[in-house]
């Protein structure tokens, strides 16, 4: 029974998430009812992953990631651009909090808790330096060029780029974004498979494969996966704007600043991609764990900020993109340790903890500035 509930899940989620957004578009939601849209919203991010899971299962890795990542992106980008257009205390500061929180768990939360549950199941899992090290830099230069650089440019005040810088960093993190995944997915693809160990030097030989040896889907399930996604990304991005007085208010009661909505749009759109990097790292496959993370950070600036710059045409208001300093010093550390995590080609359980402690210590910061 509980398999079948789970092998159904997907497929009812995003029906339940449809009902949901019908039932409160345009209406203000107690508290309770609140509760209720965000576990229905939390379940349909879940499907929408699930189904993008499928489609990346049939075109195989790592375009597959890639799949993954931009499907992530485009929830953050539509959660970003409603609740921008709805206005609030934080709006102007919206897209620079997201992207932020977004490079910090992808690059301490899903990177550490993979490698922290890889090496504690298979001791000293491997994954290639090269390809990894390629993805790390481009992370490093979007996140430096578009959340670092406003906070020290004089063309405009208070952390904004000018009309033209903006269209400028658009246009570069846009072509950065491509380049790496013509990279990816072209003459360097191997760069980005998963490390094939003789089974002489694996400690547990009885490491779950199912996901890699799984018959692809079939083209009709994977057009039905197709149709359901589109719903649960519209259904998501819909509820995510129904819930936002609800979520704001409870930051305001329990005293902590508004610009965590940020934080709490990237974790509820980045748990999915957390989900399917932890079950790759146990089942020994490191590479697709870092695939993910680090391209789910490289989409989440490369598609988003340009999104953003388009979307600054019509949205009234300044654009906030630079970081504070001590976001700045965050990034700075994490920048610097993933160099550290990713020189070696193996990860040990000290790496994973490391990071988890920069990612715990972002939460509370931003919880209490």
């Amino acid at each position: 029974m509980a398999n079948r509930l789970r092998t159904l899940s997907p497929i009812i989620m995003p029906i339940i998430a449809l009902v949901a957004l019908v039932a409160t578009y345009h209406r203000h939601l107690s508290t309770g009812v609140a509760i209720l849209i965000g576990v229905i919203l939390i379940g349909a991010v879940l499907a929408a992953v699930h189904h993008a899971e499928v489609v990346a299962h049939k075109v195989g890795e790592p375009l597959g990631s890639i799949v993954l990542a931009v499907a992530v992106t485009v929830i953050e980008v539509g959660l970003i651009i409603t609740l921008m257009l709805a206005g609030g205390h934080n709006a102007d500061t919206l897209a620079r909090d997201t992207a932020f929180a977004a490079v910090m768990i992808t690059c301490n939360g899903i990177v550490g808790l993979s490698l922290l549950l890889g090496s504690l199941k298979h001791g000293l899992p491997r994954f290639n330096r090269e390809g990894t090290g390629a993805a790390l830099s481009v992370v490093a230069t979007l996140a430096g060029i578009t959340l670092v650089l406003p906070a020290f440019t004089t063309g405009a005040s208070g952390g904004r780029f000018t009309g033209l810088q903006l269209a400028f960093i658009a246009v570069v993190a846009l072509a950065l974004w491509v380049a790496f995944v013509l990279t990816q997915t072209g003459r360097h693809r191997d760069f980005f498979l998963p490390v094939t160990i003789p089974a002489a030097h694996e400690p547990h030989p009885d490491a779950a494969e199912d996901d890699d040896h799984a018959e692809p889907p079939t083209l009709r399930a994977t057009l039905i996966s197709l149709v359901l996604l589109v719903v649960s990304l519209l259904s998501v991005v819909q509820l995510g704007h129904a819930v936002q007085p609800n979520i704001e208010d409870g930051l305001a009661a329990a005293g902590i600043p508004s610009t965590f909505v940020g934080v709490v749009i990237a974790f509820i759109v980045l748990l999915p991609e957390g989900i399917a990097a932890g079950r790759a790292a146990l089942g020994n496959r490191l590479q697709t764990s870092l695939n993910l993370g680090y391209g789910s950070a490289i989409a989440s600036i490369g598609l988003t900020i340009p999104a953003i710059a388009v979307a600054s045409i019509w949205i009234k208001g300044p654009l906030v993109l630079g970081l504070g300093p001590v976001q700045i010093v965050l990034l700075g550390f994490t920048l610097l340790v993933s160099v550290l995590t990713v020189a070696p080609g193996r990860s040990t359980r000290l790496q994973g903890i490391i990071h988890l402690i920069i990612l715990a210590a972002f939460v509370f910061l931003a919880i209490s500035p």
